[in-house]
């Protein structure tokens, strides 16, 4: 009888071993599908302003006089980075979150700053936004911009007047040129997120055609821009700004002549003839564009 209890004692715990191992496999995995937190870091570009890098897409933080207004909220789970990062220079709340675009690594975090907090985006990115996962539960749904606009839209005053404009698609149907007005400023959002071949998300409404004449019509329009804080790229000028859009323009119409020349599109991007000023410009997305571009070519 005692050899058949201990024979048990030892079946039940190899029971209990094998499925606390197979528990701990299970919480291995749940953690590596969960967003991890990235290293942020945070670096003065004016007197009242900031760009947080890492974790997705730059985030702006301007120090207005009675709150924080962040631009962008990076990737999920990275909320409280952020937040760690604006009271290493402000003990100022976050009272407004402006979101450039519906992509993920710039509307991922949004959930992290509850209480009274606004929300602004262009309407187009608003609608984007309603059809991503996490913003569809009625606790996801709060975190939605509930201030849209459609060309243009003022926000505060004075010296923390902030100007939001939309020039039409290019990266989505949706993007915002938000202009810190008293700092002479941009942040482009993925509009200009660096030097080299965009992502063109047809799907949100991004378009190959538009986005130089989109480009085009900001850079014309906007006055008094001396810094521009990119999509993902170091905190650079306005003249930087200006040659991508003359990049999008050359490239368009590179495309346009190698379509009417009856080249096929790796044919196009094997030849693809662009000024010299353009070498250290990344052509990593040069074919997936051609292509969307050769779609949109009449």
């Amino acid at each position: 009888m005692k050899r058949l209890i201990m024979l048990l004692i030892l079946v039940l715990m190899g029971a209990v071993s094998i499925l606390v191992a197979r528990g701990r496999r299970v919480d291995a995995r749940q953690a590596q599908q969960q967003p991890q937190p990235a290293a942020l870091e945070i670096q003065k570009v004016k007197e009242t302003l900031y760009v947080i890098t890492g974790g997705g897409g730059n985030t702006a933080a301007f120090l207005g006089e009675k709150g924080v207004v962040l631009v962008d909220t990076k990737l999920p789970g990275n909320g409280p980075g952020i937040l760690d990062k604006v009271k290493s220079v402000t003990n100022k709340p976050v009272t407004m979150i402006i979101n450039t675009h519906t992509h993920g690594d710039h509307v991922g975090s949004n959930d992290a700053f509850t209480g009274a907090v606004e929300f602004v985006a262009h309407e187009n990115c608003k609608t984007s936004m309603e059809k991503m996962p996490a913003f569809q539960s009625e606790t996801g749904k709060k975190f939605l911009p509930g201030k849209t606009y459609k060309d243009k839209l003022t926000l505060l005053s004075g010296k923390d007047k902030i100007e939001l404009h939309h020039y039409g698609p290019g990266h989505t149907n949706g993007d915002t040129f938000v202009i810190f007005t008293g700092l002479a400023t941009m942040h482009t959002g993925d509009i200009f997120a660096m030097k080299g071949m965009p992502l063109i998300d047809t799907n949100n409404g991004g378009s190959a055609l538009e986005y130089p004449r989109t480009l085009g019509k900001a850079a014309s329009g906007i006055k008094g821009i001396d810094t521009v804080i990119p999509g993902h790229s170091e905190v650079t000028d306005f003249k930087s700004f200006v040659e991508f859009s003359e990049f999008m323009r050359d490239v368009v119409a590179a495309a346009s002549a190698a379509k009417k020349a009856g080249k096929s599109v790796d044919d196009a991007a094997t030849t693809l003839n662009l000024p010299e000023k353009y070498k250290s410009y990344n052509m990593g997305r040069l074919k997936d564009d051609l292509t969307k571009m050769y779609a949109e070519l009449k």
